[in-house]
C-alpha cells in the first residue's frame, strides 16, 4: 500500500465513525432535547435537516468563554444556547457530542488537506 492509500483509508474510517456518532448523538441526545419544551427552540438555526445535531455538539465542544461571546453577538440565533443545554444533558451526552464534533471537524479538515497535498504532488 502506498502512503496515499493509507491516508485515504484513515480518512474513510474516521468519516464512517463520525457518521455513526452523528446518528447515535442525534438519537440519544438531540431527540431528547427536541421533545423538551424548554430546549426545543434553542438548538440553533437548522440550515438543513439535522444541522441542529451539529449545533448542539458544537456547544458541548467549544470553550465556554467562546460560547458566551457568540451568544452576545448578533449571530447568536445561528448557534445553540449552551447554558440551557448543559442543564438538560448528562456528562455522557456532552462527552459523546464533543467526540462526535471534533471527529467530524478533523476528518473534514484532514480530507481537505489530503486534496491540497495531492494537488501539490506530495504523493507522486
Amino acid at each position: 500500500m502506498s502512503d496515499r492509500e493509507i491516508w485515504v483509508a484513515i480518512l474513510i474510517m474516521s468519516s464512517i465513525i463520525s457518521g455513526i456518532l452523528y446518528v447515535a448523538f442525534g438519537q440519544m441526545t438531540v431527540r431528547k432535547l427536541r421533545k423538551n419544551p424548554k430546549t426545543k427552540d434553542i438548538l440553533g438555526l437548522e440550515v438543513i435537516s439535522g444541522w441542529d445535531i451539529i449545533n448542539v455538539a458544537q456547544a458541548f465542544s467549544l470553550p465556554r468563554r467562546w460560547l458566551l461571546k457568540i451568544e452576545k453577538s448578533k449571530f447568536s440565533f445561528m448557534y445553540a444556547h449552551s447554558p440551557l443545554l448543559f442543564e438538560n444533558t448528562t456528562k455522557f451526552d456532552r462527552f459523546l457530542g464533543c467526540i462526535f464534533y471534533w471527529l467530524l471537524t478533523l476528518s473534514g479538515l484532514f480530507g481537505a488537506l489530503l486534496v491540497v497535498l495531492n494537488l501539490f504532488g506530495v504523493f507522486s
